[in-house]
């Protein structure tokens, strides 16, 4: 007997919002277009193996000094092969200047054996497949699938989600939920973009402590500005 199929999640609605919020919304995005079209992650890669390695190693670090480090990793092992032939021995000191790199050696050596194994070397571009390598969460995955073009998704790191917030896209109170509210929201053609609009501006110019308000291209439409601007 053929086994019952498994109920579909059912489609997150759309948020419904008034037009005059439509058109905010429409309008930061559109500047965020005007400003930059084409926006890519600011990690180094040649092979979407390189860019699932990069991704994990840059959780709780740094892509600059994930770059810095990569530099150097990829010249010697930039194939799931190559780095298991490493060793844990072998990786560490590549990557020993990231945070967390015990740990990071360790998952980057099972996902290259898991990749070997079972996907003759490849990395396999479903959202289920990444999430089931060690170290590959449900962000990193969203980063290597949006920037590949594969999925559009918006992964929600510390600045995505305080730009989000003070921009008033978004309310949640962890990243997921702040990940289906922008999704909800923003326009399906600009989606595989936004996630990079949000970081680049959290990264440059909504920054945590002092925001640079006077350089901000949508300062006029952020319902925040008064927080950070004295009149």
């Amino acid at each position: 007997m053929a086994k019952p199929a498994k109920p579909r999640k059912p489609a997150p609605r759309k948020t419904r919002l008034a037009p005059a919020e439509q058109a905010r919304i429409a309008e930061i995005f559109r500047r965020f277009e005007e400003q930059e079209s084409d926006p890519r992650t600011e990690l180094d890669y040649a092979s979407p193996y390189e860019l699932v390695t990069a991704v994990a190693l840059s959780a709780q670090a740094t892509d600059v000094s994930v770059n810095k480090a990569t530099a150097k990793l990829f010249r010697v092992a930039n194939t799931p092969q190559a780095m298991l032939a490493l060793g844990e021995a072998g990786l560490k000191p590549f990557i020993s200047s990231i945070g967390l790199y015990n740990m990071k050696a360790k998952n980057v050596l099972a996902t290259a054996k898991i990749l070997i194994d079972q996907y003759g070397g490849e990395v396999p571009l479903t959202r289920e497949a990444l999430q089931a390598l060690p170290g590959v969460g449900r962000k990193t995955a969203s980063v290597v699938l949006n920037e590949l073009r594969i999925e559009p998704a918006i992964a929600v790191d510390t600045h995505v989600f305080r730009v989000a917030h003070r921009l008033g896209l978004a309310k949640g109170k962890t990243p997921d939920q702040v990940e289906a509210e922008l999704m909800a929201i923003v326009p399906g053609p600009l989606q595989t973009r936004a996630h990079h609009w949000l970081i680049l501006h959290g990264r440059y110019v909504c920054v945590a402590r002092r925001p640079r308000c006077e350089d901000c291209v949508v300062a006029d439409l952020c319902p925040s500005r008064h927080l950070f601007v004295r009149p």
